[in-house]
């Protein structure tokens, strides 16, 4: 097990500095950044001792007068060495805070919508694939399909729509408005525990609903093996072959998608987030691509990159515990 994690590791590394070599490409594919936007606005100040030192200062940081590989040997040291990930010039602010900033609403509302997601997925799709027969695996399975084809969007205006006409209450942002600028209290928690549950259940339909279907699929497949019809002959209960036997094989294609499901702990929908006014990772990326703020928007590529990196080594792991056979091809 030992030497499957670290094989696995030994990848790991690769994978990463040439994650990050297109990560800073693709930085620089787009013209007028906000750097080149920067200087240009200080250029034309009208050249006097401060706004000349600020540009050379930006163009010394960046190695913005230097070759393409020096630029990014600067930007990787930088991170590497000092957690320094350049400046985010929208916000005027150094790019690890404008990131932190936001990380907590989105850490807390993509576990919730990951937690929701497996907690009505694996039950369903076992349920579904057991009773394929009956008028409720039908009915499971028509569900899923409409989930699937429902985006996220449509869902989160339906729900925003009902809220306001039928509940007089916006579920926006969230927290009300009236407690976006207070400190945190019991009243503030309160009226953030009563906005989550929308969004993280907006983005758990549409997760779960692939997930039944996989699970579903996965389970009869197995149910029809040749072992788990021998165990049905010696007498076994059925719920001991579908939950001892058949379910442990029928898991792994989820545990594998599982790890690449990490990012979206960090994104989550950007669609749904930008219809509700949500402040998350995948937000912050949508604005940041749009107003071209390369260093923003390259370090939340690289995050999300390394998490799912991160969550493909723990899946692998995960696999090689459920099913030794893997760990020894």
């Amino acid at each position: 097990m030992i030497f499957f994690i670290f094989y696995r590791l030994l990848a790991f590394v690769p994978m990463l500095l040439l994650i990050s070599i297109i990560t800073f490409v693709i930085m620089q594919l787009p013209p007028g950044s906000f750097v080149e936007n920067r200087i240009a606005e200080l250029a034309n100040i009208g050249g006097d001792s401060s706004s000349v030192a600020q540009i050379d200062q930006i163009k010394a940081r960046y190695g913005l007068d230097r070759p393409i590989w020096v630029q990014y040997t600067l930007w990787i040291e930088g991170i590497l060495l000092h957690g320094d990930f350049g400046e985010a010039f929208a916000y005027n602010k150094p790019v690890s805070k404008v990131i932190w900033s936001y990380m907590g609403y989105t850490l807390l509302i993509s576990s919730l919508s990951f937690f929701l997601v497996y907690l009505i997925a694996v039950p369903l799709g076992v349920y579904s694939a057991v009773h394929r027969y009956d008028w409720q695996g039908h009915m499971i399975s028509a569900m899923s399909f409409i989930g699937m084809s429902l985006p996220g969007f449509l869902l989160a205006l339906c729900l925003l729509v009902f809220g306001i006409f039928y509940l007089d209450h916006a579920f926006i942002g969230i927290v009300s408005p009236e407690y976006q600028f207070k400190p945190w209290d019991a009243e503030k928690v309160w009226d953030l525990l009563k906005h989550l549950p929308l969004p993280a259940f907006i983005v758990a339909v549409n997760g779960s609903a692939g997930l039944i279907r996989i699970m579903r699929g996965n389970l009869i497949d197995v149910l029809g093996q040749q072992y788990i019809r021998t165990a049905t002959a010696k007498g076994l209960p059925r719920r001991s072959v579908v939950v001892k036997h058949a379910f442990r094989m029928a898991i792994n294609p989820l545990i594998s998608i599982i790890g690449m499901s990490l990012p979206s702990l960090f994104s989550g929908s950007a669609i749904v987030s930008i219809v509700l006014n949500l402040p998350t990772a995948e937000f912050l990326l949508y604005e940041s691509l749009k107003t071209q703020d390369m260093y923003l928007a390259g370090a939340l590529i690289l995050m999300l990159s390394l998490l799912l990196l991160i969550g493909n080594l723990l899946a692998d792991v995960a696999l090689a515990l459920a099913d030794p056979r893997i760990r020894y091809e």
